[in-house]
């Protein structure tokens, strides 16, 4: 019985060896990222992708919790478009959460960069790219966080299959909608 307890011992410690320092190895961030081509210039996606308050109609998180209480501020209470502008969410969903995001970028009919923030949960970079392409517009969004500890970064191998089918779709809202508008 001894030789047995010694050998999980042996074995539950070799596992643990593994797992931290495999962790280590793994990369310090996790990056997501997914395009598509929408058939609507530049200057027509960035004016939905560049306003805060545009994401209640493609924003594939909104539509899990209609319920959520939304906030809007900006530099001196202004909800404007523009860098400095801020959504605050509340949701009891939790696949929604709370949190918020803020625009700390934006290059005309070309970028937008927010940062977002989950509280405990952490920080993360929203980024949107627009590029001519055709007679339409390359839309990239791509969502960058850092993996700090063991635990975060072997859960960043799930990040691109967690996230990234909720870009698909709220891409494809984006696409609708701009192409609708057009």
């Amino acid at each position: 019985m001894r030789k047995f307890l010694m050998g999980l011992f042996y074995t539950l410690l070799g596992l643990f060896l593994v797992f931290v320092a495999g962790g280590y190895a793994l990369p310090g961030a996790a990056h997501v990222e997914r395009s598509t081509l929408v058939n609507a210039p530049p200057e027509k996606v960035f004016a939905i992708v560049s306003d805060l308050q545009r994401a209640r109609e493609w924003s594939p998180w909104i539509a899990l919790d209609p319920a959520m209480t939304m906030t809007f501020d900006g530099p001196g209470g202004n909800t404007a478009a523009g860098v400095g502008q801020k959504m605050s969410w509340i949701s009891t969903n939790p696949n929604v959460g709370t949190g918020s995001q803020e625009t700390m970028e934006l290059v005309a009919n070309s970028k937008v960069v927010t940062v977002l923030d989950f509280g405990d949960m952490g920080k993360a970079t929203a980024t949107i790219t627009l590029a001519t392409e055709g007679n339409g517009t390359k839309v990239t969004w791509g969502f960058d966080t850092p993996l700090n500890s063991t635990v975060e970064r072997w859960f960043g191998l799930m990040f691109d299959r967690f996230i990234g089918p909720d870009y698909e779709k709220g891409l494809a809202n984006l696409k609708a909608l701009a192409e609708k508008q057009g």
